[in-house]
């Protein structure tokens, strides 16, 4: 569908009951994290009049309270080809954005660990498929290796591990901040703190929001909200199935940069990094944790991931911890992203990420675009379709925690 062709006449009506005079853009964008930001940049390129909404501050959500790790080693096809064109973006975005911030692209690798045959089997396994679709730098390690590329590391139950240099941190605020700010000036309206209240309606069609600050009339509308878009889908009668998931993080003073790669641990769900700038980042993979989307930290977590961090990196004992937070994931049922156009017309989802969603912000907010626009995606992403779970067509990433 051509832009001049999406153009909707006449006043829409909202769908929560509400009258007013209207504001006008072609595409409405709910939600101010990385994909929100990434689309709003990507169709502002393509000329489009956009208009994201942020209920509060840029990267609020679930985007800058994320690992912000960022890596190559993905299970599935399509993830592991959307990794691709992620890890090549973010090598030169800074540039390309002409953002004045560093992004803190940092390639201090990756490591997988496996503690037992079946989860090494499963690495090995991951590590072919991406080496055969043209991931050259994913290699699997035995433990005398893994010593090689952190040597801080406790080896002992160790099998082996997947590992990539590439891979590794970004900082999650400069990196919506840097698509916000281009979106900004390619003509894009940033609206933070304006909370979206419901969905325009006109012939059965999305026709853009209303907000706390009034209405927007729009030929689109595209949901990235993360957990909370399971509300803006009931507002359309969808059951977007999104359960949120409370994860903790424990950030330690900084201390002197050592050779240590974010690690993660397949027996017990722990990973922990150095942050460019001399922290540590540690975190948990609890699945007991709370399913909801507060923003409370626990002692419980304080305990428990210290007690099994140091287990593993016994250098790290002493070290200060300096403060700790709370974010949500947005789990599905096969823990895959839903992304694509939805049974009312005009509106768009692009959430469910499962924890693993802000490395796909410039991949999928490129793809939105095209979906929008009408076009043919550069990368086929119909798996992750609305319908598939009414389908019964599930599918599961095998590199997700």
């Amino acid at each position: 569908m051509e832009r001049r062709e999406m153009k909707a006449q006449g006043a829409p009506q909202c769908c929560c009951g509400c009258g007013g005079g209207v504001h006008k853009c072609d595409v409405a964008i709910i939600g101010g994290g990385v994909h929100g930001c990434s689309t709003a940049y990507h169709l502002a390129k393509k000329g489009y009049k956009v208009a994201l909404f942020e209920r509060d501050y840029i990267s609020s959500g679930g985007s800058g309270r994320s690992a912000a790790g960022i890596r190559h080693q993905f299970g599935t096809e399509v993830n592991i080809r959307l990794a691709q064109y992620n890890m090549q973006v973010f090598k030169t975005l800074e540039k390309d954005l002409n953002y004045p911030v560093s992004l803190e692209y940092d390639p201090a690798g990756y490591l997988w660990i496996a503690y037992s045959e079946s989860q090494l089997a499963q690495l090995e396994k991951n590590v072919a498929f991406q080496n055969e679709l043209g991931t050259t730098g994913s290699k699997v390690l035995t433990p005398a290796q893994i010593k090689e590329v952190a040597p801080h590391l406790n080896v002992e139950g160790m099998l082996g591990a997947s590992w990539n240099q590439e891979d590794g941190h970004i900082n999650p605020h400069t990196l919506c901040f840097a698509y916000a700010d281009s979106a900004k000036a390619l003509g894009a309206e940033i609206h933070k703190h304006t909370p979206v209240t419901g969905i325009l309606m006109k012939g059965g069609r999305a026709a853009g929001v209303h907000t706390t600050k009034g209405d927007w009339e729009a030929d689109s509308v595209v949901c990235c909200a993360g957990p909370w878009s399971v509300e803006v889908g009931k507002w359309l009668g969808l059951d977007v199935p999104i359960t949120p998931e409370r994860h903790q993080i424990l950030i330690t003073e900084a201390v002197e940069r050592m050779k240590h790669p974010m690690t993660l641990c397949l027996d017990d769900g722990s990973y922990w990094k150095q942050c460019p700038n001399g922290t540590f980042m540690l975190g948990w993979g609890n699945p007991e944790e709370k399913k909801d989307t507060e923003y409370t930290s626990s002692w419980d977590f304080l305990d428990e991931v210290t007690t099994r961090v140091l287990a593993k990196m016994p250098v790290l004992g002493g070290i200060r911890l300096v403060r700790q937070w709370t974010g949500p994931y947005d789990n599905t049922p096969d823990f895959q992203a839903i992304v694509g156009a939805t049974p009312v017309p005009g509106f768009f989802l692009n959430c469910g990420w499962s924890g693993h969603g802000l490395q796909f912000g410039p991949s999928v907010g490129r793809i939105l675009s095209e979906l929008v626009a009408g076009e043919k995606p550069y990368i086929d992403v119909s798996m992750f379709r609305y319908s598939r779970f009414e389908e019964g067509d599930l599918f599961f990433e095998t590199a997700c925690i």
